[in-house]
């Protein structure tokens, strides 16, 4: 590799390969790792399933009924998402992955929508004028 490409700072790397996804995006990634970690309860490998699922938490306990907003405007729209992000640091040397580690490992996890309106943890069900 270049050498002029490693003493690039790491964020520069990161918004030229994926402009899409503001640089807060990424820093969000890592407290979500950090709080998956720290919610299984040990240091260990963890699998894209648990880490779109604790991102999906944290987004909830930090932004509350305005998470999907919040995600969405740092280009946040899908599980996908967080494994593109993911392996972006993993390509600039931020994070490390297992051999069988993939982005596919991030699809389709769950659907924003209703992770973040119809199955909101603090919504419930509206009655209906006959209840």
């Amino acid at each position: 590799m270049d050498g002029a490409v490693l003493a690039e700072p790491i964020m520069e790397r990161l918004r030229k390969r994926n402009p899409a996804y503001h640089e807060t995006a990424y820093l969000f990634i890592l407290a979500a790792l950090h709080f998956t970690i720290e919610r299984v309860g040990e240091a260990r490998h963890i699998t894209g399933r648990e880490l779109a699922e604790g991102a999906r938490d944290l987004a909830i306990e930090r932004f509350g009924l305005m998470a999907r907003s919040v995600l969405e405007y740092w280009g946040i729209r899908t599980t996908r998402d967080l494994g593109e992000l993911v392996f972006a640091l993993v390509d600039c040397g931020v994070l490390v992955k297992q051999d069988g580690d993939c982005v596919r490992d991030f699809e389709g996890v769950f659907c924003f929508r209703d992770a973040f309106e119809q199955n909101y943890p603090w919504c419930c069900s509206r009655q209906t004028q006959d209840s």
